[in-house]
């Protein structure tokens, strides 16, 4: 089912679903798999460029070679600008802590107060894809087998999609949109 929100269509499904992340069943698995880099917009793209050399110190040298030899990003099958990958494989932003899980050097540089961008919002969304038209903006929940560590997480603790990723749903679209998000979430309660 979908619901409009301004010029927003919306998947019940980021009601309906529950999720958390828990990268400590999952390693970060997102960040490595897949068959292309993240979604980025050509904004990112210049903010990713202009802060390289904050990034490179949490990147691994593979990461660093990759963007050096063919930048930040590339163009997707469909023609949309993602984040540079690896042999094909892992975000080149990727690096691995003690416990062997992918993080993020954009966001460890955020963490470690060097930017004040936290990381790609595509990234930040997840499972959340967002897809842009002409007139209106489609927000839907992506479901991807390494990603069941964090619906059973949500299921045990009762956090829908949209609870877990409220921060970057008000980075992307502002307070108020999160609170029309709520008063649907309390719509379709009523409705069950």
């Amino acid at each position: 089912m979908l619901v409009e929100i301004d010029n927003k269509v919306i998947s019940t499904e980021i009601f309906d679903r529950k999720f958390v992340c828990d990268l400590s069943a999952c390693k970060g698995a997102c960040c490595v798999e897949g068959d292309a880099g993240a979604p980025l917009t050509m904004e990112e793209v210049d903010i990713m460029e202009e802060n390289l050399e904050l990034y490179k110190p949490y990147m691994r040298p593979e990461g660093i070679a990759e963007v050096e030899k063919s930048g930040v990003f590339y163009m997707d099958q469909d023609n949309e600008p993602v984040s540079a990958l690896i042999n094909g494989g892992e975000c080149a932003f990727v690096y691995f802590d003690e416990n062997k899980i992918a993080k993020c050097a954009i966001e460890k540089a955020h963490i470690e107060g060097k930017t004040d961008w936290k990381k790609p919002l595509s990234c930040h969304l997840y499972p959340i894809r967002v897809k842009e038209f002409e007139t209106l903006t489609a927000i839907n929940y992506s479901e991807w087998h390494i990603c069941e560590p964090a619906c059973s997480c949500g299921d045990k603790l009762d956090v829908p999609v949209y609870r877990f990723l409220k921060e970057p749903l008000i980075r992307a679209y502002g307070e108020e949109f999160f609170k029309e998000l709520e008063k649907v979430d309390e719509e379709l309660k009523k409705q069950e």
